[in-house]
């Protein structure tokens, strides 16, 4: 005999379960704090070491949540306030350390053994961009066949362009073979 209940195919069952956000790693509050004492700080930033219940009935009182802010401290710090407030406050402060932690980024300007004078005074001026906004920039000149027999005039003409952009940076990483390149990294002046 089948059960009462509409019966739902697998793929339906489980469809949400794919757009479904991963669980967010959220504060406990009230019922949630199951440790016998708890470190209450209020908003003067007073301290004191009570029950959980007490803490709990504080909260209440004052029509307000209990909110665990530290749960690895021993006891647990928490707080009495609003949970969606907190929340938002949280919220505000990763996203505020969101933008000021820019990533710093390598980028990359190529040429070959003979790259010309007027090509290589446009990849300097290119450089200089890219300085300007803070980024590292990583040069790099590669040899092919018969070039690698003349590598001391492809790392001359290397430092010829470091030492022409040294007024807007440093030498991050000197002159350095990599395969059948030379590369030199430079990082902005603080």
């Amino acid at each position: 005999m089948r059960s009462s209940s509409p019966r739902i195919p697998l793929r339906q069952r489980h469809r949400n379960d794919r757009f479904r956000a991963p669980q967010e790693k959220r504060p406990r509050m009230n019922d949630q704090i199951r440790v016998p004492e708890v470190m209450l700080v209020s908003d003067d930033g007073k301290t004191e070491v009570l029950p959980t219940t007490a803490a709990l009935e504080r909260a209440r009182a004052q029509e307000l949540d209990l909110i665990e802010v530290s749960p690895k401290a021993n006891p647990p710090v928490v707080k009495i306030a609003d949970f969606g407030h907190y929340l938002y406050q949280l919220q505000k402060k990763e996203k505020k350390q969101r933008s000021h932690s820019k990533q710093v980024e390598v980028k990359m300007l190529r040429f070959g053994f003979r790259t010309d004078k007027h090509d290589i005074e446009r990849l300097a001026d290119r450089a200089r961009e890219f300085l300007g906004e803070r980024h590292l920039v990583k040069f790099s000149v590669r040899l092919r066949g018969r070039e690698n027999a003349n590598k001391e005039y492809a790392i001359n003409k290397l430092k010829g362009v470091l030492n022409g952009l040294l007024d807007a940076a440093e030498i991050e990483q000197e002159v350095k073979r990599q395969g059948d390149q030379y590369i030199a990294i430079l990082r902005p002046k603080r």
